[in-house]
């Protein structure tokens, strides 16, 4: 059985990585309108006729798409921040637990994870489930993306001689920070520190810890040990051991880019009190056009990693 697909915003970063990780597949044809791309009525036919929809665009216009579908058995994956925190939309992230899989194989309408949300979420909420780190625990995280997660226009200023590294989200009321809090399991808004590198895509997701701070100072062992179980038998998301973790003398974000995987690393003195939960991901992978795959083929009950490395 060979499903349809239309990508609304095709053109966008994420649009043209989705497209090009779908186009060679036999089991999908892709609906393409070209030129008519910003027809409305070509558009509202094809977001009404797909039997799977993917929305590449800011949030309002995603917003805007999805009030034009129509057709009761058209599915959506939303790759936008906009339904991010809706509870009548499944959260795109089926690893995070058996639940939340099994929710989005059932759902019509997905969002997908913002590329930071994932690599915080995969290190901190099943430290929160299993009460390691408290709900209402004072959390901070500091990343580093790539430019390419900027779009267009900070691609075109980077590659025309940007900074070389650049932090951002002073203000501290990044638009992510509702989406990793609540999908972490906190109760309690977390800090965080982004920012983004002079390189094309890769992405560096870090949360330190004083595990002296939290509930029975927990060792290394006991945190690397909840995630190890977490993830056992994920097919995209692994944890490094604590032997090669220890032999490491450095990370680079540029480490999985042109996959979808997601590595975990648990840094620290295995006598002292603190860590370094360390995420690494394609931001534009997992991060964003690869986890969309993902989310299609769970949805159209095809084999989950059809389409991605």
């Amino acid at each position: 059985m060979t499903h349809t697909i239309f990508i609304d915003g095709e053109a966008g970063t994420t649009g043209l990585e989705i497209r090009e990780r779908l186009e060679a597949r036999a089991d999908l044809e892709l609906i393409l309108l070209g030129d008519r791309r910003r027809d409305v009525e070509a558009r509202r036919e094809a977001l009404n006729t797909a039997d799977l929809v993917i929305l590449c665009l800011p949030d309002e216009a995603a917003k805007e798409a999805v009030a034009m579908v129509e057709n009761p058995e058209v599915r959506v994956i939303d790759a936008s921040t906009a339904f991010r925190v809706d509870p009548m939309w499944a959260y795109g992230f089926p690893e995070l637990s058996p639940e939340r899989r099994e929710r989005i194989m059932a759902a019509k309408r997905v969002s997908n994870p913002g590329c930071y949300p994932t690599g915080f979420l995969a290190l901190i909420a099943p430290l929160v489930r299993a009460g390691i780190v408290p709900a209402d625990h004072p959390v901070t995280v500091n990343a580093v993306s790539g430019y390419s997660g900027g779009g267009k226009a900070m691609i075109a200023e980077f590659e025309a001689g940007g900074d070389p590294f650049r932090a951002y989200g002073l203000t501290l009321t990044h638009k992510h920070v509702p989406e990793m809090t609540k999908h972490a399991g906190l109760s309690r808004p977390l800090l965080f520190a982004p920012a983004v590198g002079n390189y094309r895509q890769g992405m560096l997701v870090e949360v330190p810890l004083h595990l002296d701070a939290l509930p029975g100072s927990p060792s290394i062992e006991v945190v690397h040990g909840r995630l190890t179980e977490a993830y056992a038998g994920a097919r995209f998301v692994e944890v490094a051991s604590l032997e090669e973790t220890e032999a490491m003398t450095g990370l680079t974000p540029e480490g999985l880019n042109g996959t979808n995987r997601l590595r975990l690393h648990v840094f620290g003195d295995r006598n002292g009190g603190q860590a370094r939960l360390v995420a690494l991901l394609d931001n534009l992978g997992k991060g964003a056009s690869g986890a969309a795959v993902q989310n299609l083929n769970l949805m159209l009950g095809l084999d989950e990693g059809a389409g991605l490395a």
